[in-house]
């Protein structure tokens, strides 16, 4: 019997699927060119433009062809530690700093150039988990609970550190979390900080979210763990261009070992990011008054719709964290078991394809996140709106006024009628009616 050809891939990668969110939002598009109307709560992207300056930046640096050094653009890296130093307290240099095509990336060269586990408390991105497997590294998941809001305790990393101490091991802390929303208090991640001292991990801080802070009054744990803590930001999501991919990784000086050996694994592969984008991240990083401006009304608009969204959710009987930065909800359809088993609902999965054939909303399935089947918890990002718009309107309210439904009814209405669909759809289900109206 002749063999198939999958058979010569690369076994880590053998069955492996696209990534959740990406898959879920090509499958959404194409439902869109069919003529369906859908509603895009999958994929992550910041429905905010990129800020002004930053497109002109862009467009003056557009004639730049040259390759950029493989670490990065040197006054774009000073730029990356000076932010850094302004939001954190935490000094860094520019040779501390290592730009990529996306965090993303990063995060896989990281994995392949140091050799130790991955620790990921869970819900967790969806890709953290899957590069880990494509290069072989060992995957160690600690769930987290709803009762603690989704957070990892410094008890529960003691506990897993003991277990095989001086073990490697790089640590990854994502806050404002993707998926939840949820973040960290000062006191908890000074006592992260004391356990990492302790069994002298890596950590990898994932703050890709952390100017999207809906107070902005993100802490970083590099504050507490300066010695050991990696840095991971970019302007995917508190500057909206995700698809410039550009990302950057600051380092501690005394980890500048780590740096060189994935700054000769990106030699290799993607030599550098587009010098035109180097360029024009310079000024979203540096800043400024307008920048300050363009966060403040972004993350007004996202705290308001997250209470909404959320109070909504709880009055259908569906289980939700507060969020307290980024565009994220992770709500647990668990109290509504019994009813959703009646419809043939038993997992998480069962419950996201059900929904967007019933109502036409798509959210991912807590399984995407490392979640167990069973739990019926998904992911809802909260992003299906017209940002633009919204930011506009935002400019003629003070900051010391409340934003009401009004406001949301007027410029986020997807958003709130995705939500509603999923309530009533839950209601319908739960009490049996033999059709339901949100189609």
């Amino acid at each position: 019997m002749r063999s198939t050809p999958d058979v010569h891939l690369n076994l880590n990668v053998r069955g492996m699927r696209r990534s959740a969110t990406v898959s879920n939002n090509e499958h959404l598009a194409t439902l869109e060119r069919e003529g369906h109307r859908v509603f895009r709560l999958g994929l992550g992207q910041s429905p905010f433009p990129v800020p002004g300056p930053v497109v002109e930046a862009l467009r003056a640096a557009a004639a730049c062809k040259d390759y950029m050094p493989v670490c990065g653009h040197e006054p774009l890296r000073e730029a990356i530690a000076s932010h850094l130093w302004r939001q954190q307290g935490v000094e860094r240099s520019a040779a501390d700093v290592l730009v990529g095509p996306g965090t993303k990336e990063l995060m896989f060269l990281l994995q392949l150039v140091y050799y130790g586990d991955l620790v990921i408390p869970t819900p967790a991105w969806v890709s953290y988990a899957p590069q880990a497997r494509i290069i072989g590294r060992r995957v160690v998941t600690l769930p987290t609970r709803a009762e603690n809001d989704w957070r990892v305790t410094a008890e529960e990393l003691d506990g897993l550190c003991a277990e095989d101490p001086g073990r490697p091991r790089i640590v990854i802390l994502n806050y404002p979390s993707n998926p939840t929303g949820g973040t960290y208090r000062s006191d908890e991640l000074r006592e992260i900080a004391r356990v990492a001292r302790r069994h002298r991990f890596v950590l990898l801080s994932d703050e890709i979210y952390g100017d999207l802070h809906h107070r902005g009054q993100h802490v970083s744990v590099a504050r507490y763990y300066p010695e050991g803590t990696i840095v991971s930001n970019g302007i995917s999501k508190w500057c909206g261009a995700g698809g410039w991919r550009l990302g950057a990784f600051i380092f501690p000086p005394g980890m500048r070992w780590l740096l060189e050996a994935m700054a000769a694994a990106a030699s290799e592969t993607y030599t550098s990011v587009a010098a035109p984008i180097q360029r024009a991240a310079i000024t979203a990083f540096a800043g400024g008054l307008w920048l300050e401006d363009y966060l403040t009304r972004s993350r007004r608009i996202l705290a308001a719709l997250g209470r909404e969204l959320r109070r909504r959710l709880r009055e259908a009987g569906v289980e939700c964290s507060r969020p307290s930065g980024a565009f994220y909800l992770f709500p647990d359809f668990g109290p509504l078991r019994d009813g959703l088993a009646g419809a043939g609902i038993a997992s998480s999965g069962d419950l996201c394809r059900r929904l967007l054939e019933d109502t036409g909303v798509g959210i991912l399935p807590g399984t995407d996140f490392g979640r167990p089947p069973e739990e019926l918890t998904a992911r809802i990002a909260y992003v299906d709106f017209d940002g633009a718009k919204a930011l506009e309107a935002m400019a003629g309210i003070p900051r010391s006024a409340q934003i009401g439904r009004a406001f949301l009814e007027e410029h986020c209405s997807p958003l709130l009628e995705s939500v509603d669909r999923i309530a009533e759809w839950t209601f319908c289900l739960t009490h049996a009616k033999a059709r339901l109206h949100v189609l």
